[in-house]
């Protein structure tokens, strides 16, 4: 547990994500904005000056610091690792952005940080705290679909038609060696959903490639987990998708579960006025339900739901939404449809 106001530092604004988190919690009165550290002074300054953040050009600057009791890291995925493990090694509390890392051997080093370490590592997994996505695992979970045989899930953005991404300072995203692929960083997300309401899947077999654009390693992803009792997992990821609206559907044999406006192309375009945020078809009553979800006003404001829990499990001494463990599922979910994709064949979990 630690007491409020909690100190916080930030290891890289690299990340876009980051710079939310900050700007949110800028208003926590439980919370005291200290210290940045970034390798780019000008996307530092622009965040830290504002909010009366201490910039330096050391990540050590943030560690020593004694007023820093907790670090946020949004770096190029590239550097976590180190990054994580030096901010556990100063006993510093670690929010971490996703994804974990680029190899499952580089996630095992930061868990084995974590353990021996008396600071906690989370995950920032934003989908884990949107309220549709917590009433359909509340659904799921409660047996109101019956047997499961399929469940999509959409998780796009259109960043590889974008030209001020792919020239602008978010282009790192882009970088094999610095983030793998868009699929790598962005399927993070929905993989987490998936193992959160279903658990872990026991295989997966995918096409990633790039399809209409050269920009980055890939452009679009389709990956087909099974889980423990045979349901088909449909994980659609890409980075050239302008709109949508339709993000999730779960088939079961007793109703039918749809999802609207629950990703960035959903929630960046004008929206239908038929379209409400979550509906459920019940089989016995051949009707549909309802759910009085309002839908956010922009997807930054998912993106904003993820410090306050993350606060809350520092002062409580609660485990925190999203653990390294959760972390790590996620990418062995990723790299294994990269696997598949790559050699042609299902491959089954855990990865060899």
């Amino acid at each position: 547990m630690m007491k409020p106001p909690i100190g916080v530092g930030f290891l890289s604004f690299a990340h876009g994500h980051v710079s939310l988190y900050a700007q949110v919690m800028k208003d926590f009165p439980d919370a005291r904005l200290v210290a940045a550290y970034d390798d780019d002074e000008s996307r530092a300054r622009a965040v830290c000056e504002p909010l009366g953040m201490r910039y330096t050009t050391k990540p050590e600057d943030v560690l020593k610091d004694p007023a820093v009791h907790a670090v946020i890291i949004g770096s190029e995925t590239s550097n976590h690792e180190s990054l994580t493990v030096a901010a556990l090694r100063a006993g510093k509390a670690v929010l971490l952005q996703k994804p974990m890392a680029l190899t499952l051997e580089a996630c095992d080093r930061m868990i084995a940080a974590a353990e021996a370490s008396a600071a906690p590592l989370a995950l920032a997994f934003q989908m884990r705290h949107d309220p549709a996505n917590q009433k359909i695992r509340e659904i799921v979970h409660a047996g109101v679909l019956g047997d499961i045989a399929v469940i999509r899930r959409r998780h796009a953005i259109p960043v590889c038609l974008m030209d001020e991404f792919v020239h602008g300072p978010s282009k790192w995203h882009l970088d094999a060696e610095k983030n793998k692929g868009m699929f790598a960083d962005d399927a993070a997300h929905p993989a987490d959903w998936f193992h959160w309401i279903f658990g872990k899947p026991v295989s997966v077999i995918a096409e990633i490639d790039n399809v209409i654009t050269n920009v980055a390693p890939d452009d679009n992803g389709v990956a087909v987990f099974r889980f423990q009792k045979g349901e088909m997992g449909i994980l659609f990821n890409s980075s050239t998708t302008l709109a949508g609206e339709n993000t999730t559907e779960i088939y079961g044999s007793k109703g039918v579960l749809i999802q609207n406006y629950g990703d960035s192309p959903s929630c960046s375009v004008p929206r239908c006025p038929d379209g409400p945020a979550l509906k459920l078809f019940h089989r016995d009553t051949n009707d549909w339900e309802i759910f009085d979800i309002p839908v956010p006003p922009s997807h930054a404001d998912r993106l904003r739901a993820v410090p306050r829990p993350w606060l809350d499990s520092l002062i409580q001494g609660t485990p925190p939404p999203a653990s390294p463990q959760d972390g790590r599922i996620a990418l062995e979910m990723v790299l294994g449809a990269y696997r598949a994709a790559e050699e042609g064949r299902r491959v089954t979990f855990p990865l060899a």
